[in-house]
């Protein structure tokens, strides 16, 4: 069993925990009690080398996996449960079934900073178990609801515990070291991909029974008046493996907070201090860390919203003009391609050239694998066998290489762990820049796909009007990654060359 958490320590809840030394400490000072200077000014990531607790990040990748399961199951009937639930128009469908999405993201958004903040003072462990207990109940309910209110209603609570994510996240960066975060976090990338992967196939195969395998399900009158309720049976058998498991196997990852020090050559006596929300912002590299991450969350909303539609939409117009066989098979290369640079490459390019420098070459890749979506058009357009030749040579970098862009998520997170002034506020640090994602995943899918219906419908530069705006943004981020500080990783390869010139 894991140890019981810290006790809270009273503040107001805009306060954030940082250590502070009393008497004023020097620049020199450390910031955890029995550090050495060294390790302090590398900030709170830089521990001890040990060894990756193997069980711990598999336990919570697992749980991982169970909130884009829950997330996703939902899409492959949302739209036709909105219209019986409504007794709607198929014009009227789409509109419902978008605000609903919305809305789960406009909840998130307003409580993730509230988990963050609480799983820094009263332990992660339980503020997890909580969040995943809360996400279970209110996807189960939605599966049962029968009204569109009642879908809005427990799609919002849906929301509210949706803090699993940045709570994970948290305790992974606290398992870890320097050299062994990129591991943990390429898995940690791999679990969410596989939960974005199962989750549409649970929802699609278990929505509906009596009509989709009549044979089995006919005359059950339970399944016929609730028709979703056996995927919300199976979301919430899932979820409940992933909460036990974690109620009997998962540590605490949240040290006590040290009052005083014992140590004579440690420093002086430590009490807790607090930090707002404002101070931590203005933390060295966070505000900059936020910015690229967001950033880097904008890009993925927006391509994500597109690529199904673009795949769709005819040569003629801008599109590639895909069948729904191709486009499942172009969509599964690419997440499969992806899985493979963020557990494979990823750890391996982090080693060599560092976190930033991974970063970098991220940003750099990303308007040339949204410029092949462009060339490909324009390939097919031309419709001659040199250009299809060409296409054929274009479209496997685009669908295989280009995924590698997807190594910038992984990056920017360890980018994250590394300005954290220390443990304490991880929770809330992952929070502040999860709750701008979730402010950008509110508009910028929609706002994106209209985009692209703009420049389809008006044939704005050939119908390419999106990637001409999504391009621009794309370079810019190239500015910021330089502002980035120098992470650990990138220290340690810096003294290995010195050491090697020496």
């Amino acid at each position: 069993m894991a140890p019981p958490p810290p006790e809270p320590i009273s503040s107001s809840s805009s306060d954030l925990t940082l250590m502070d030394p009393e008497p004023m400490p020097s620049e020199n000072t450390p910031l955890i009690t029995g550090k050495s200077t060294d390790e302090a000014e590398d900030g709170a990531h830089h521990k001890p080398s040990k060894p990756l607790p193997k069980m711990q990040v598999f336990l919570l990748c697992f749980a991982k996996v169970m909130e884009p399961i829950a997330f996703f199951a939902i899409f492959p009937f949302i739209a036709e449960m909105v219209a019986k639930n409504g007794n709607l128009p198929k014009s009227d469908v789409g509109f419902y079934s978008g605000l609903i999405e919305s809305l789960f993201s406009a909840t998130q958004m307003v409580v993730l900073y509230f988990w963050g903040h609480l799983a820094d003072t009263i332990g992660r462990k339980p503020v997890l178990l909580w969040t995943l207990a809360g996400m279970t109940v209110a996807t189960f309910f939605f599966t049962v609801s029968t009204t569109i209110w009642q879908m809005i209603l427990f799609r919002c609570i849906a929301g509210v515990f949706s803090g699993s994510g940045l709570v994970i996240r948290t305790m992974l960066s606290d398992h870890t070291t320097s050299e062994t975060q990129a591991v943990a976090f390429s898995w940690f990338a791999f679990a969410n991909n596989m939960g974005i992967f199962l989750g549409p196939i649970i929802g699609g195969v278990l929505a509906d029974p009596v009509e989709q395998f009549p044979s089995v399900f006919k005359g059950i009158q339970l399944l016929e008046d609730y028709p979703y309720l056996l995927a919300g049976v199976a979301l919430t058998v899932i979820n409940i493996v992933s909460i036990v498991l974690c109620i009997f196997y998962l540590e605490e990852t949240l040290e006590p907070e040290p009052t005083e020090t014992t140590s004579s050559t440690a420093g002086p006596v430590i009490r807790p201090h607090r930090l707002s929300t404002r101070e931590l912002l203005k933390a060295p590299g966070v505000a900059v860390v936020i910015w690229v991450y967001t950033h880097v969350m904008f890009l993925a909303f927006a391509f994500t919203a597109i690529l199904p539609v673009l795949l769709y939409t005819p040569v003629k117009l801008g599109g590639v003009g895909f069948s729904a066989f191709h486009i499942s098979l172009w969509m599964a290369t690419q997440g499969a391609a992806q899985a493979a640079w963020l557990v494979i490459a990823f750890p391996f390019l982090q080693r060599r050239i560092g976190t930033k420098g991974s970063m970098a070459a991220c940003v750099v890749a990303y308007p040339f694998f949204f410029a092949g979506y462009v060339v490909m058009n324009f390939l097919l357009r031309a419709d001659t066998e040199s250009a299809m030749a060409a296409f054929w040579v274009v479209a496997p970098i685009v669908a295989v290489v280009g995924p590698g862009v997807s190594m910038a998520f992984t990056a920017v997170q360890l980018a994250l762990n590394d300005v954290s002034p220390n443990p304490h506020v991880m929770g809330t640090l992952n929070a502040l820049a999860m709750t701008a994602a979730s402010a950008v995943r509110s508009f910028v899918p929609g706002v994106s796909t209209v985009l692209f219906a703009i420049g389809v419908h008006n044939q704005i530069l050939w119908g390419h009007l999106v990637w001409a705006i999504l391009i621009p943004i794309a370079m810019s981020l190239m500015i910021f990654v330089k502002w980035l500080p120098e992470d650990k990783q990138s220290h340690k390869l810096a003294r290995e060359r010195e050491e090697d010139e020496d």
